[in-house]
């Protein structure tokens, strides 16, 4: 230390000394005290450079936290301040892992003392950053100091991850499923919960929607259990209302199918924060099926994940399939658009022809998702759903069944040929294996080299024989088609039952329509002169249908319409309702005419409205005639009263368009006055006498 003297002057000793304390964790700062007098000693080490100790600062407010990064530490930022400032003569630390972890908050540390002409002093020696050999040093320790890091955590990380692929490392479980005191898995002993659970899964099996679910639970006023994590209440189960988010967290645990997993999402640090993927399963880190009791099978929490990915589907930028639901529309989910390509949505309308019943409708509005535009069409569901129905009807005969069991018969001799092929594969590869095995054991023990490459080449052997029976079992998993005749009978006995159960007024909806998936792939509809519906089935085939575009009988007659649009030259909206139920006429759904119903037969039609029809007879708004007489718009009120200006109602909110005075106005100074029973003209020649005008 003596040597290093020569490095403090005058000017270091004027401004303060700072000591920096840290631990990492708050356990440290109880468990590792001797740790902390180290750092509190070294004042002692200030005070023997020439420091007075009112001039050593104490800075111990990151006591607990670590130094990974500085973002979180009060008094390295404090520090960093001073030093910017020009007040600290000296650093102290009892190490730099003390200081920093992280390179780059280490060496912009350095290089503010360097600016700043700030020394350092950790347990091993005094440095002048502005001197190169010790600014090196100072760099090599700090990238040692976050080495270490690394491979502590290195070290910790490998541990839990050798502890996850066993299946042994314990973490927090899903509410249904505890440790018992060995540290094993096993279901909640309260019945509660676990029945709670099980009619969970019962009601998303019968209802493919976990809304439904949130659903079901709030009709019958059931609540969900849920165990608290930290806080004081750690480990107490509450009962809740279920949500939808509590739902899904249960449907997507893997836990509950009796699995361990580990790794299903992986962290990254950015510049906003720290981000969170999930992950596919086939990246996992560990999936462990069978680990432990479970509430449901693995292929069931696998056919769970397969409606919910189709349920979100449904919402997507896609809007594939959902699950069916209550609505009449046969096509929810599977109607096309012929335009842009996208799922069709569905409006249901109540149409008192039809006894209130509710009728689907059809349309796309896809390109108004991205762009205000008009939707790409508007289909009719009656006469499409019905075509679909008897379509289905049509090809669900015992003579279709036929056809298609001689097909899939044909298909299966096909399978079984190739399945003979990939058995001799796999036979091959067996007698390579062996033939390896037997020249393995005819080798001398002693004649390393030879045995050591027989070996080798027996191991390639039993490898290529292993990946040849894999995939064998695979392929034939996939191929296994045969239909037995108990199956056939089954089949037929459907074709048989099936008009029957589509055409019961009895059957759901939601049936119905499970019914149609299981027979359709999609149907695309295009509206042009007519309805093209092109239907695909699963496996390719397809049918296509041309609909007629229906006619409502119970629209209002073409003459009614062309009546109205000779009265709207004439009559505001509600003056022609008036004037076609005085005379007897009637819309076509029975009901007496109105004002707004007029307004939407003109604008059905694409009729210019009664005020665009008076603009064009060149007639003056009430800011152009005022403009035009010189005179305020309530004086041209009382001009219009007083019938000195000819004007026109051009709606149903008592607004009027004037026409235009021509070369002889009214003149500005004629008197009319204003009273309470409406506008009074003067005369000019014989003040006595007043005329009162009427409205």
């Amino acid at each position: 230390m003596q040597g290093d003297m020569h490095k403090i002057n005058a000017a270091h000793l004027k401004r303060n000394a700072y000591l920096y304390i840290r631990q990492s964790t708050p356990r440290q700062v109880l468990e590792n005290t001797e740790s902390t007098k180290r750092q509190y000693a070294l004042r002692q080490r200030a005070s023997a450079l020439g420091w007075s100790a009112n001039r050593i600062v104490l800075i111990d407010t990151d006591l607990g936290h670590s130094a990974a990064v500085a973002a979180d530490r009060e008094g390295f930022q404090q520090l960093v301040s001073e030093v910017g400032l020009g007040r600290a003569g000296l650093v102290i630390g009892l190490e730099v892992s003390r200081l920093a972890r992280n390179s780059s908050d280490w060496h912009r540390l350095l290089e503010i003392c360097a600016f700043t002409d700030t020394l350092i002093l950790d347990e091993e020696g005094l440095y002048d950053p502005t001197n190169f050999n010790d600014r090196l040093l100072l760099g090599l320790k700090g990238t040692m100091s976050e080495a270490e890091l690394h491979l502590m955590q290195a070290r910790m990380r490998g541990s839990l991850l050798a502890k996850a692929r066993r299946g042994e490392l314990h973490v927090p479980l899903p509410v249904g499923l505890v440790y018992d005191p060995q540290g094993k898995v096993v279901l909640d002993p309260d019945q509660q919960v676990q029945q709670s659970i099980h009619f969970l899964f019962q009601t998303f099996r019968r209802l493919n929607s976990a809304c439904g679910v949130v659903r079901t639970f709030r009709e019958a006023k059931l609540t969900f259990p849920r165990r608290v994590i930290g806080g004081p209440q750690h480990g107490e189960l509450l009962w809740q209302p279920l949500n939808i988010a509590h739902t899904l967290s249960v449907l997507h645990s893997p836990r509950y199918a009796g699995a361990f997993v580990y790794g299903q999402t992986r962290t990254r640090k950015t510049l906003d924060g720290v981000r969170y993927k999930k992950l596919p399963q086939q990246e996992w880190h560990t999936l462990l099926q069978d680990a432990h009791p479970g509430y449901i099978t693995w292929e069931e929490y696998q056919e769970n994940q397969r409606r919910l990915r189709e349920n979100a589907h449904a919402l997507g930028p896609e809007r594939r399939e959902g699950p069916p639901r209550e609505g009449p529309a046969l096509l929810q989910g599977l109607a096309v658009c012929g335009i842009c390509g996208r799922r069709m949505n569905i409006a249901y309308h109540v149409r008192a022809f039809r006894a209130g019943r509710s009728v689907p409708h059809y349309f796309c509005q896809g390109r108004s998702i991205d762009c205000p535009q008009p939707v790409c069409q508007w289909v009719p569901g009656v006469p499409v759903d019905q075509a679909i129905g008897d379509l289905l009807l049509e090809i669900m005969t015992p003579v279709t069944i036929d056809i298609t069991l001689a097909v899939q018969q044909e298909l299966q001799d096909h399978l079984a040929e190739t399945d003979r092929l990939r058995k001799q594969q796999v036979e091959r590869a067996r007698y390579e294996a062996e033939l390896a095995h037997q020249r393995y054991l005819r080798v001398h023990p002693d004649n390393r080299l030879v045995a050591d490459s027989l070996e080798a080449d027996w191991n390639r052997k039993l490898c290529a024989l292993q990946e040849a029976q894999q995939q064998y079992d695979q392929e034939s998993q996939k191929d296994r088609l045969a239909v037995d005749e108990e199956i056939r009978t089954r089949l037929h006995m459907l074709a048989t039952d099936f008009p029957r159960l589509w055409r019961d007024p009895n059957t759901p909806e939601r049936e119905r329509k499970r019914l149609a998936r299981l027979l359709l792939e999609d149907v695309t509809l295009i509206k042009r002169d007519q309805i093209l519906v092109h239907v695909r089935f699963p496996g390719g085939a397809t049918r296509t249908l041309e609909l007629p575009i229906p006619t409502n009988p119970k629209v209002t007659p073409t003459s009614v319409v062309s009546e109205i649009d000779r009265l709207l030259d004439h009559h505001t909206c509600q003056a022609i309702a008036d004037n076609l139920n005085a005379r007897g006429f009637a819309p076509g759904y029975g009901r007496p005419f109105h004002g707004r119903m007029i307004a939407r037969i003109a604008k059905d039609h694409g009729w210019k409205t009664r005020w665009e029809r008076l603009r064009e007879r060149g007639m003056l708004t009430l800011e152009e005639m005022g403009t035009r007489l010189g005179i305020c718009t309530d004086q041209v009120k009382a001009w219009r009263a007083a019938k000195l200006l000819r004007a026109h109602l051009c709606n149903d909110k008592d607004e009027y368009l004037y026409e235009d005075p021509g070369s002889n106005p009214p003149r500005k100074g004629r008197g009319v006055k204003l009273s309470r029973k409406g506008p009074i003209m003067e005369n000019t020649s014989d003040r006595s006498s007043e005329v009162q005008c009427e409205t």
